[in-house]
């Protein structure tokens, strides 16, 4: 749990010695038991992921703990939060320090925004156009960045040594403005470099087979450079695209992206398709309460043998100003969003009708519209993504949050985390 969980059969004593680690099939996946004695400390888990996991309650508990007893596994299996690298790029380093952070909340994937309208962030040999032209611009200016494919499977790497997945998005057929700029046959029409922070004025060219032979490529590059088992395609926001369009596109890309051997997941929009891959995945991120026809579209891919990430943008997106004279952020999504607005919801309640053995789990994003520096982007999301990590590992009804805040507050500090001191918290 995170923060802690509760301790049972609690002791007098203090636990220390050394700590010992066994394994037992028994536990859920991803969970582990801690038995806290004076004469030492023993991990219990049956992988490695929930030894991981102990350890970092261990290091929540401080240098001292007490004896007791903890049980802990996560209720759902996705724990998520995204990190947008096209708004403003953010260098490799950067990208590995949240990854830190993430994984000390026990989230278990980083889903990368990587491509939109300011700029295209990994490299594709067969396009090499897409970061030399395409991932040279950003938000407001001052160049961008891009990723090699040493850089990103660097990132994989060291997030799977924490157990977290990355999870790779390439948006389209909207948010696709770096992409045309690179190679103008992708689009309908000229288009220009694009620093600005619209939306939904870009389209792909819908009926050109050369259009789906660049999706092909660049999926096929991606999921060979990609271990874990998501490819996530977009399909927000795509205003500029008809509604016959935009259903003939889905269908094929989603068709190219599952060819992979990848589980396809796509924004809520893309459930308006009623012939997407068995499994498909969608990402709903329309408000606390619903505004049709966003809880229709998720429901779509349930329909159709898939799962759900709950994004619910009013509590989870991160880039939601705390306050409305706050320095970073957007207030659009019902905004602005306080530390008690991303804890106090529950996930079985935000689509009519979704069950929770539907929900594949929660994710919460953080757009970088507003946030050019890896500072910036903690500040706006310590402690909020706190409380996301609560709703994604605890069970129905966890609370206590503010008060077990300040037991985190040692951690983020001694690892120089950059969080933002709201009030209502007994911050030391």
């Amino acid at each position: 749990m995170i923060p802690l969980p509760v301790l049972v059969d609690l002791g007098d004593g203090i636990a220390a010695g050394p700590i010992t680690r066994t394994t037992d099939a028994s536990i859920p996946p991803e969970g582990y038991r801690l038995d806290l004695e004076p004469t030492g400390i023993r991990i219990t888990s049956s992988g490695a992921a929930g030894a991981f996991y102990a350890e970092q309650t261990l290091g929540q508990l401080g240098e001292h703990p007490p004896t007791g007893v903890i049980e802990d596994h996560p209720r759902f299996a996705y724990r998520g939060a995204m990190l947008d690298v096209a708004r403003h790029f953010l260098p490799v380093e950067a990208v590995l320090r949240y990854v830190d952070d993430i994984a000390l909340l026990k989230l278990n994937h980083l889903h990368l925004h990587l491509t939109d309208d300011q700029g295209w962030r990994i490299e594709i040999d067969a396009y090499p156009e897409l970061t030399r032209i395409g991932g040279a611009t950003q938000v407001g200016g001052g160049g961008g960045g891009y990723y090699t494919k040493a850089d990103y499977r660097r990132i994989v790497a060291y997030a799977a040594e924490r157990f977290v997945t990355i999870v790779p998005e390439i948006d389209m057929p909207g948010h696709t403005n770096a992409a045309i700029v690179a190679y103008p046959e992708l689009g309908d029409e000229p288009a220009e470099p694009y620093e600005g922070i619209e939306v939904g004025f870009s389209t792909l060219a819908i009926g050109e087979d050369s259009t789906y032979e660049f999706v092909r490529t660049v999926l096929t590059e991606l999921a060979a450079m990609t271990p874990g088992p998501y490819l996530h395609l977009g399909g927000d926001e795509s205003f500029k695209t008809s509604d016959q369009d935009f259903l003939l596109f889905v269908r094929r890309a989603a068709e190219l992206g599952a060819a992979t051997g990848k589980t396809v997941i796509g924004w809520h929009e893309m459930g308006r398709s009623s012939e997407l891959p068995a499994g498909m995945v969608g990402q709903y991120w329309d408000y606390a309460v619903p505004r049709e026809p966003a809880g229709e579209h998720t429901l779509s891919f349930v329909r159709q043998g898939g799962k759900v990430i709950l994004s619910p943008a009013d509590r989870v997106y991160l880039d939601i100003r705390y306050t409305e004279d706050h320095p970073y952020g957007l207030v659009w999504a019902d905004g602005p969003t306080t530390l008690p607005d991303a804890y106090d919801w529950e996930p079985t309640d935000i689509v009519p009708g979704l069950a929770e053995a539907d929900i594949l789990g929660v994710e919460a994003p953080i757009w970088t519209e507003t946030l050019a520096t890896i500072e910036q982007v903690e500040s706006m999301a310590f402690p909020r993504l706190a409380a996301v990590a609560e709703r994604a590992w605890s069970p129905r009804g966890a609370s206590g949050l503010l008060e077990r805040l300040p037991a985190l507050q040692a951690v983020w500090d001694a690892r120089g985390i950059a969080y933002h001191r709201v009030p209502g918290v007994g911050w030391a």
